[in-house]
């Protein structure tokens, strides 16, 4: 492996990084090319024109790769994961009874 053609960036405590994609990119775009190898296979044995498998392939390949470099470099390696999470805490609670408050008397 010490004569690898790819470099993969890994120092300490830091995350991978391969080809500017960081940490959890490079899953979900190795996820994103085998889903659309899948789609390409399915189309193929359909009986699509292999002229348009390949155009629509090609069309998603880029707009994967360029959506997936976009997150990482938007959101970083743990942004997307904030980014969610703070998309589910309620921006206001709403009480229209008391009687979450009161305290029941035996």
């Amino acid at each position: 492996m010490a004569n690898s053609i790819y470099k993969i960036n890994k120092g300490i405590n830091q995350s991978i990084e391969f080809k500017g994609l960081k940490a959890q990119y490079i899953w979900y775009l190795g996820g994103g090319i085998v889903a659309l190898l899948i789609v390409f296979a399915v189309m193929y044995i359909i009986g699509l024109p292999s002229y348009i498998c390949i155009g629509v392939i090609l069309t998603s390949g880029t707009l994967l790769v360029i959506r997936i470099y976009g997150m990482s470099n938007k959101y970083g390696e743990h942004g997307l994961m904030k980014a969610l999470a703070r998309k589910q805490v309620p921006k206001v609670i709403k009480s229209r009874s008391r009687k979450v408050f009161l305290k029941k008397e035996k």
